[in-house]
């Protein structure tokens, strides 16, 4: 068998590896690569393999750095089959046709541009049609459902504790009179998170791809995030404010929604309203709420004792509309706000923020990574005067910070992951992560008797 790794190869962006084996081609994910705009558009645009030698495609789970190219694939001919689990396939649905709609603005924005400089209009990479059609193209199994996907090809599903149906995927071959098993690990989640099951950690694999993106480190304990959410929340509602989180739709708002749920049926907070303001994130907590099955038992025990599903109570109101949206201006009292986008560079945020930068009682919580020059970073590094939406505004709000809230695995999970193949893996090979994550790991799993670790660059092939 060949593995070639066109995407997240020494990067952490665009996931894409391509398996050859028994004459078929396999191609593990299809994200889209994010990065600079003119790059970024011609890497995803042109595929670094002919599509239509493409037998069938496998997906992990719906984050757009690994399902995000997928209708470009569509668009440009594949005709093929594409596997995920259930809840994997509902979320792509609706994060691909957001996907696509987002294409479709930004062209239509630049277009115009061009048009006053006398130049020919551009197309989207893809559009919601696009993405429309590619759902059409996916299957849905059940984790621990083997499914023949090439001859001698065996592929199962199981669960990766990342993000709802996220999945490592177990690939048992047969080529040429020998039998083996390369476990995917997809992007590899944290124990004792809220909603997800703890990831299955490998069996039996002899080769092993798996993500590095925190190789370099290891997070805190999720409790201590629980807390300090606990503790900034309960402040600003003694003094009458409001808290405006700028949050990811898919996956971290849901994990937010959850503890302040868990916070107020233990009494550890008042039961303030909650506002979830995204379109977005109410299509996938739909989903989530659809596909319960792939819950942990502490999230089915706190159903129970709750009585009401764990992401919706009269405590959290979920606005669709441009018109709810303006209404929360107007609710007076403490409250909660969660709004896309993470960063706080698009979307309903930045009109909370706007309405509520200047005021000292309310507090602006940063619940993620910030890229750098973003609104949400300038925010995070506590800047006093920022812009948003082109005009200047003095914050007067607190800023909060809570880190340990990522979904990626850190590096004594990822050792541990390993670990559990000692004395069955011949070699390991890193992906989705940068030189830091993946140089770092190598070093803890060759203290650790590991020495077959390798870092492949972009484009490099390997025969096993």
């Amino acid at each position: 068998m060949k593995i070639t790794f066109y995407g997240a190869a020494q990067t952490v962006t665009g996931s894409k590896h391509l398996l050859e084996v028994n004459g078929r081609k396999i191609l593990l994910e299809c994200g889209l690569y994010q990065g600079r705009r003119k790059e970024a558009f011609q890497r995803n645009r042109n595929f670094p393999f002919p599509i239509d030698e493409i037998d069938v495609v496998l997906l992990s789970h719906a984050h757009i750095d690994h399902s995000g190219n997928l209708p470009t694939l569509i668009r440009n001919g594949y005709p093929g089959q594409i596997y995920t689990t259930r809840a994997t396939l509902d979320l792509a649905d609706i994060m691909l046709r957001d996907a696509g709609h987002i294409q479709e603005y930004d062209v239509q924005w630049v277009n115009k541009r061009r048009a006053r400089r006398g130049e020919p209009p551009l197309e989207p990479l893809y559009t919601q049609q696009d993405a429309a059609r590619t759902i059409n193209h996916m299957i849905g199994v059940d984790y621990n459902q083997p499914v023949e996907v090439a001859p001698g090809v065996q592929a199962t599903f199981v669960d990766a504790g990342h993000l709802l149906g996220s999945a490592a995927i177990i690939l048992d071959i047969e080529e040429k009179g020998r039998r083996f098993r390369l476990w995917f690990s997809g992007d590899i989640g944290r124990p004792n998170m809220p909603l997800l099951r703890d990831p299955v950690y490998p069996q039996g694999a002899n080769y092993l791809l798996m993500e590095c993106t925190y190789g370099h480190k290891s997070h805190e304990n999720p409790q201590k995030a629980y807390e300090e959410l606990r503790e900034v929340t309960q402040k600003t509602i003694e003094r009458g404010g409001k808290v405006i989180i700028p949050a990811f739709s898919v996956g971290r708002t849901q994990h937010l929604v959850y503890w302040y749920h868990e916070m107020m049926e233990k009494g550890e907070l008042p039961r303030v309203q909650m506002f979830v303001d995204s379109p977005l994130a109410i299509h996938a907590t739909e989903v989530y709420r659809r596909h319960r099955e792939y819950m942990d038992d502490e999230t089915h025990a706190f159903i129970a004792a709750a009585h009401h599903p764990a992401l919706y109570s009269p405590q959290v109101r979920y606005t669709s509309s441009v018109e709810e949206s303006k209404a929360i201006n107007d609710y007076q009292g403490p409250c909660i706000i969660m709004s896309a986008s993470g960063m706080a560079e698009t979307g309903r945020i930045l009109h909370h923020l706007r309405n509520n930068i200047g005021d000292r009682r309310n507090t602006i919580v940063i619940v993620s990574w910030q890229a750098p020059h973003t609104l949400g970073r300038r925010l995070a590094d506590r800047e006093k005067r920022v812009k948003i939406f082109g005009e200047p505004y003095t914050r007067k709000a607190e800023v909060a910070t809570i880190g340990g809230l990522s979904g990626h695995a850190g590096q004594s999970t990822l050792l541990d992951y390993v670990a559990a193949v000692r004395g069955q893996v011949k070699d390991i090979f890193l992906v989705h992560g940068e030189a830091r994550g993946a140089q770092a790991l190598t070093e803890k799993l060759g203290e650790r008797g590991f020495h077959r670790v390798h870092y492949p660059e972009m484009h490099a092939s390997v025969e096993i």
